[in-house]
This record gives structure tokens, C-alpha cells and sequence, in this order.
């Protein structure tokens, strides 16, 4: 989909349902669980930072649903594989599903192991931090949004508790070998998954695109590729998705993956091959095949998003939610009904209402999409986590997704730059313009060395050397567009440096806002 496309759909989508009507619905939902947690809590000890926490999980929720999950549906939209608001839809209806079936009953209250709460003696110190971290996050996760900046909302919120971490109890509280590690998934996060989506998308051209019967070689390969997939994505909604629920290894995981799969080329294989009697020779009808497994594999991300991600709204909720019942410090707490509805509603409003925004970035702001590529984005997706966790490595569904969007779009430049036919064309053109400078030279000759002219033989020799000057001109140029030819550029540069810097600074940013933040409301309780 391209940006002209998008646009008209954003100016589409604003007179059906114009800025404010979007800030209404927020609001509302906020309204909604302010007034529920004050019904439900009202009469409770210590109830207001309960009450403000789940307002702050809301607001939280809406966010990562507006940034997180467009990193699931944006290749299939920018693809064209499916229209936005089918993808929104489907998303909202997954991540949703994801968070209340194998959300998990149990949430760690620090995530990724953070910081030490032991070190936290005091549980109202404990409950301010915590309310810090949901605002700062929430609030990083909003100026990335309107910036349209994809962000690990995990980061933001692991960012948001090591900033009240240090302000309520110093900087030893920081486990700095897990922040190293988190560092490291900036950069190990994007390569692995653009490394694994430009390796399947190669894998496609070579097999399929770069053949003279695609529909032959579609017929042969497009079901072993949806059988990969369809490994990829059991095997990973059963380690992440479904991890709550049903406790298996890689090994046993992977047996049952590769079983679904088996059953899954079985049954797709004759799908295909008579789809692909009725498509065109041509690119354009082998991206047709991959247009329902694209529709899948953004649900079944979305599922597994939901599954993992919305702890990170809800796991400080839940801890200020314990913090305020027990009136003690947990490492693991329970997780209320209600407190799991905050994460996971509050996740597809905002991706509902905000969300088209980020789909359009990461579908079509970086480099331009089709189902092939946002295939094989999607199985990076899928299989970056699976070998980031067996190998122990941190790694990030953000900039899993956004490296993969790299990968394919670099490969492409790669691959156009390298081609002969592109040197040969340019190499031609250099040819014709140099044919035709040596033919001006030549006339110019021939004038100058006679004796006698007349006006029209100096008004032509003028007419020469002007014509010789821009022709000198266009062959330099098509000697620096015939060195440049390797540099043929897919992917806007100006796009990969946003989202670099907006990955670098989540962190230190969500930080900084928390510290401010915990002793903004330290000052106020204390005064």
C-alpha cells in the first residue's frame, strides 16, 4: 500500500472519526475503569494510588495497543494482503484473546528482573514507584505514537521501573547485567530478524520470482514455505503464547509444530496447486498465494502479543493491586479479572482508535511492501524469538518486526543494484550520450578548420559548443550513476534514523520521566 493510499485512508477515517471523537472514546474507557475500580475499592484501606494505578493501566494498555501491535498487522496492510480496518479488527479480536486465554494468572511485579523490590522496604514506596513506571511508559509510548515512532513498549516499561527503582532506593537496586542485556537486544533484535527476513525473501526469488514458469515453481515450493510457517508460528505460540497455560520445552514444542505442519502441507498442497493454474505468470499472481497465510500469521502474532505483552500493562497494576491488598512486597503476584481486562480492552482500543498511525509506518513508510515480503517479515517475526530464546539472547518484537522491514527492503537494494540487466542499461546510456558528444566534436571540427564561414557555420559552432557543454555534463552524470549503481536505494534513510534514535533513547527517556515522576508524587504524599 502506498503512502498516497494511506493518506487518503487516514483523511477518510478523520471525517468518520475525527480527532476528537478519538480522544472521547479514550477518555471514556478511562472514565469507565476509574469508575470501576472506585466501586470495587472504594471502602479499602489505602485505595487511591489502586484507583489511580488503574487509570494509569489503562491509559498504559491504550498505548501499547496504538504503537506495539502494529508491528503484527502493519506488513499485511502495507502489503495489501488485508484492508485496515480488517487488520484491526483481527488484531484487536487475537490480542484481546491472547491476553485473557494464556495471559497467565501469575505476572512477575518487576519485569525482566529489573530491579531487586527486597531493596524497597516500604510498600507505599513500592506502590509510588510502580505508579511512576505506568505513567512514564505510557506517557514515552504516546510521544513515540504521534511521532510515529515503532517502539519496544516492553523497553518503555522496563525503562519506567528503573527509574523509580533508583529514585525510591539508589542505584544498586538496578540489576546492570540484565540492563546490559536489554542494551544488546537494540542491536541483536533488528539484525537477527532483517538477517532472517531477507534470507526467506532471497529464498523466494531464487525458487520462485526469478523463473520462467512461476506458476510451476509456485505449485512446488509455496506449500513447503506455508508448512514453515506453520512449524514456526506452532512452535512459537506454544512456547510464548501459550506458556501459561501448557509448560513445554523447545524439543516437544517443536515435535508438535512440526506435526501441524505436516498435516498443514498435506492438506494445502492440492489448495495451491490449483490456485496456481488461475494466476498470472507473473510476480503479481505468486504474491496472491501468500495473501491467507499473511491473514494468519498477523492473528496468530497478535494472539501471542497479547499473550506476552500485556504484562507490561498490567504487571505493575497488578503489583500496586497486591502491594494494596496484602500491604506487603511480592515478587509474584495474582492477577484479578478485572485487572487483566484493563490490559487486554485497553490494548485493542487504543489499537482500534490510534493505531492506523504506526500500521502505516511500519507498512509502508519504510520501504515499500508486498505479500512476499511481508511474508517473510512475518516469518522473522516468528522465528527470531524462537532461536533468541533457545540461544538465551534478549530480544525484542519491535524491532524484530522493523529489522525485518530493513532486511527486505536492503535486499532489494542489493539485489536491483547487482543486477546486470540495471549496469547494462546504465552502461548504454553512457554509450549514446558519448556517441553523440564524439559526433559534436567531430562536426566542430570540420567548422572550425574551414576558412571561409559564413553566419550560419558561426551561429552552429555556437550552437556545437553549447551543445557539447550539457552533453559533456550528461555523460559525467552517467558515469557517477554507473558507480552509484550498487546504491540503488529501497529503504528511506530518514525513516531508519527516526526509529534508531526513538529505540536508543526508550530506555534512558522512560527512565528519566519516572524518576521525575516518583518524586513528583513523593513530594506530594510526604508534604
Amino acid at each position: 500500500m502506498d503512502i498516497k493510499t494511506l493518506d487518503k485512508i487516514d483523511k477518510a477515517a478523520e471525517k468518520t472519526l475525527p480527532s476528537f471523537a478519538k480522544f472521547s472514546l479514550a477518555l471514556l474507557f478511562v472514565v469507565i475503569v476509574f469508575l470501576w475500580s472506585y466501586a470495587s475499592h472504594g471502602d479499602m484501606h489505602n485505595n487511591t494510588f489502586l484507583i489511580i494505578g488503574a487509570v494509569f493501566g489503562a491509559y498504559m494498555a491504550m498505548n501499547i495497543g496504538a504503537n506495539d501491535v502494529a508491528n503484527n498487522v502493519g506488513p499485511a496492510v502495507g502489503s495489501k494482503a488485508m484492508t485496515l480496518m480488517w487488520a484491526i479488527i483481527i488484531a484487536a479480536i487475537f490480542e484481546a484473546a491472547g491476553a485473557f486465554i494464556a495471559g497467565g494468572d501469575v505476572v512477575k511485579t518487576i519485569k525482566k528482573g529489573i530491579i531487586d523490590p527486597a531493596l524497597i522496604t516500604s510498600p507505599e514506596i513500592f506502590i509510588w514507584a510502580m505508579t511512576a513506571a505506568l505513567l512514564s511508559a505510557a506517557l514515552w509510548l504516546n510521544f513515540a505514537t504521534s511521532v510515529g515512532a515503532p517502539v519496544s513498549t516492553t523497553h518503555s516499561i522496563v525503562g519506567g521501573v528503573m527509574g523509580a527503582g533508583i529514585a525510591a532506593a539508589g542505584f544498586s537496586i538496578v540489576s546492570w547485567g540484565t540492563m546490559g542485556k536489554i542494551a544488546a537486544s537494540w542491536v541483536i533484535s533488528p539484525i537477527m530478524g532483517g538477517i532472517i527476513a531477507a534470507a526467506f525473501l532471497f529464498f523466494i526469488k531464487k525458487k520462485i520470482m526469478y523463473k520462467d514458469d512461476l506458476k510451476t515453481s509456485a505449485k512446488k515450493f509455496v506449500p513447503i514455505l506455508i508448512a514453515i510457517m506453520t512449524w514456526a508460528f506452532s512452535t512459537y505460540i506454544i512456547l510464548k503464547g501459550l506458556a501459561h497455560l501448557i509448560k513445554l520445552d523447545f524439543f516437544a514444542a517443536s515435535i508438535i509444530g512440526l506435526i501441524i505442519a505436516i498435516v498443514v502441507y498435506v492438506l494445502v498442497k492440492p489448495i495451491i496447486a490449483k490456485a496456481s493454474e488461475n494466476i498470472n505468470n507473473n510476480r503479481e499472481g505468486v504474491n496472491k498465494l501468500f495473501t491467507i497465510p499473511l491473514v494468519f500469521s498477523a492473528a496468530l502474532l497478535s494472539f501471542a502479543h497479547g499473550a506476552n505483552d500485556v504484562a507490561n500493562a498490567i504487571g505493575p497494576l497488578a503489583a500496586i493491586n497486591d502491594a494494596v491488598m496484602s500491604h506487603e512486597i511480592s515478587s509474584k503476584v495474582g492477577i484479578p479479572f478485572w485487572v487483566m481486562a484493563v490490559g487486554a480492552i485497553g490494548i485493542s482500543v487504543g489499537l482500534a482508535l490510534y493505531g492506523p498511525r504506526l500500521i502505516k509506518t511500519v507498512g509502508s513508510e519504510i520501504t515499500e511492501l508486498d505479500q512476499v515480503r511481508a511474508f517473510s517479515i512475518a516469518m522473522a517475526a516468528s522465528i527470531t524469538v524462537i532461536l533468541a530464546s533457545q540461544l538465551g539472547l534478549p530480544v525484542s518484537s519491535t524491532h524484530i518486526a522493523v529489522g525485518g522491514v530493513f532486511g527486505v527492503g536492503f535486499l532489494r537494494e542489493w539485489l536491483d543494484s547487482t543486477e546486470a540487466k540495471f549496469i547494462s542499461d546504465t552502461r548504454a546510456k553512457f554509450k549514446k550520450d558519448k556517441k553523440v558528444l564524439d559526433t559534436y566534436e567531430e562536426e566542430l571540427k570540420k567548422l572550425e578548420k574551414l576558412e571561409k564561414k559564413n553566419k550560419s557555420d558561426y551561429v552552429r559552432i555556437a550552437e556545437l559548443y553549447k551543445a557539447i557543454d550539457e552533453k559533456i555534463e550528461e555523460v559525467r552524470q552517467d558515469k557517477r550513476e554507473f558507480k552509484s549503481a550498487k546504491r540503488v536505494k529501497y529503504v528511506k534513510r530518514d525513516a531508519i534514523k527516526k526509529i534508531i534514535a526513538a529505540w536508543v533513547i526508550t530506555v534512558p527517556a522512560a527512565a528519566f520521566l519516572s524518576a521525575c515522576i516518583f518524586f513528583m508524587i513523593k513530594g506530594f504524599m510526604i508534604s
